[in-house]
């Protein structure tokens, strides 16, 4: 009885010791925080040996520390921006300093997969190489994370790398508790690599095996895209077939709604087909060609 007592006072201790070091270590960083665009920001508020030097034994704490650090850096930067700027569009904003946190979190826990992640999702829209390297790093210190190659694989699948892409899903299908679909993924990659199609599978991948919610919510918004694409495709054949037909183009949705119901397209009460975020389409002013409407959650091409 007394052994567990002793047990837990310690256990206590160790724990109230180490929050208050990453506390102090948060109000040390805050009070000699540079200007977001100094030229030293990096050196001060991002050096990962010297965050170990201050917080030894807290490193896993501290890693998460600097992680949400990298959530409110980018937050931060979108509510400055005072614009619509969604996570996997971030080109408009100077984001410098996500990767140097993101190196660090990793480098003080290089076993938390979360940084990862972000790294190859939101990383990669404005800094690839960074993302690439940051990615890698995540492999060699888990070498049997499958999902890392997945991440890498889809850095390589944005650059267009095809080849590349497929082999890093193929690097990852072999290992234990991979997924099938990773090794068709390998496949789909070499044979189809720029196509909506896989596109969608990566996606889709992504939305089911990711834990954060951000970032499911880019793989959502990319999903309904790509199947606002492929309606707008199948919407146009109509509307080109009824033009060859009718000698002009469609006036209103009601002339080619029978077409459109054929096609298996949702339509609401009065014939208007939907988009997948439930916002009618619009007809293009000529009646020869379909528009998002720009209230639509579908992002835009």
């Amino acid at each position: 009885m007394q052994n567990d007592r002793r047990f837990t006072i310690t256990a206590l201790c160790v724990i109230v010791c180490g929050m208050g070091c990453v506390v102090l270590l948060s109000r040390w960083l805050d009070e000699r925080r540079p200007a977001p665009d100094s030229a030293s920001a990096e050196q001060l508020y991002l050096n990962a040996k010297t965050a170990k030097r201050i917080s030894p034994g807290f490193n896993a704490l501290l890693a998460d520390w600097y992680w949400l650090r990298s959530l409110q850096y980018v937050g931060r930067k979108i509510i400055d921006s005072h614009a619509t700027v969604q996570l996997d569009n971030l080109g408009s904003l100077n984001l410098k300093l996500l990767a140097p946190l993101l190196e660090t979190s990793t480098t003080l826990d290089p076993q938390f997969l979360a940084p990862y992640e972000y790294a190859a999702v939101v990383l990669s829209a404005v800094d690839e190489a960074a993302a690439i390297r940051i990615t890698k790093k995540g492999i060699a210190a888990n070498p049997h994370v499958w999902r890392l190659y997945h991440d890498l694989g889809f850095i390589y699948w944005q650059r267009r790398d095809f080849k590349t892409a497929s082999e890093t899903y193929g690097e990852g299908a072999v290992l234990p508790g991979a997924p099938r679909w990773m090794e068709a993924m390998k496949a789909q990659l070499a044979v189809q690599g720029g196509s909506r199609n896989t596109a969608r599978e990566i996606y889709e991948r992504m939305y089911q095996e990711s834990d954060d919610p951000n970032l499911k919510e880019i793989a959502g918004r990319r999903i309904l895209q790509i199947q606002s694409l492929n309606e707008r495709d199948v919407i146009r054949g109509i509307l080109s077939e009824y033009s060859a037909r009718a000698q002009r183009c469609a006036s209103s949705w009601i002339e080619v709604s029978e077409a459109l119901r054929k096609a298996r397209l949702r339509l609401d009460a009065s014939g208007t087909p939907l988009d997948p975020a439930d916002t009618p389409y619009q007809l293009s002013k000529s009646g020869c060609d379909v528009e998002l409407d720009p209230r639509s959650q579908v992002p835009p091409d």
